[in-house]
């Protein structure tokens, strides 16, 4: 008997990525391990280290994420003593988000970690492939679809 085909049989974008996301998030997370931070954690800090302090909206909006999941993701750090935050002094219903010296610490040694999983991954991916997949990632947020509540 030959099944006929359902929408379950096209290849869906959805699925590929999240599977290719998965993969490679759970690479990452794996190193980064030893220092105690996943990669999602290592992103945010890694941002806050480049681009200094930023409301929580505007490091949701860098890291391609809805205000509350960054809202929950940042619970764990400031726990940690990772990053701080505090009321904006300009609009108090803002909430400021600052990397703090041990936050900046932990940075610094998650780095070369980092660093040897980026190089592994585009040893065996290719680095012009790496370079490509990056750029069509990024092109992939300028689809116009508005994914969170505005």
């Amino acid at each position: 008997m030959t099944a006929t085909p359902t929408d379950d049989d096209v290849p869906c974008n959805s699925l590929a990525l999240r599977k290719a996301a998965r993969y490679l998030g759970a690479t990452y997370d794996k190193a980064l391990a030893p220092v105690g931070l996943r990669g999602t954690q290592f992103s945010i800090l890694q941002k806050l280290s480049v681009l200094g302090e930023m409301t929580i909206t505007g490091l949701a909006d860098v890291i391609a994420m809805d205000r509350t999941t960054m809202a929950s993701n940042l619970k764990p750090l400031v726990r940690e003593g990772l990053v701080s935050v505090e009321p904006s002094p300009a609009d108090r219903r803002a909430r400021i988000v600052t990397l703090t010296p041990d936050g900046l610490s932990r940075v610094k040694a998650a780095l070369p970690l980092w660093r040897e999983v980026q190089t592994r991954f585009e040893e065996s991916f290719g680095g012009t492939e790496a370079a490509q997949l990056r750029s069509a990632l990024e092109a992939v947020l300028r689809t116009g679809f508005t994914p969170w509540a505005e």
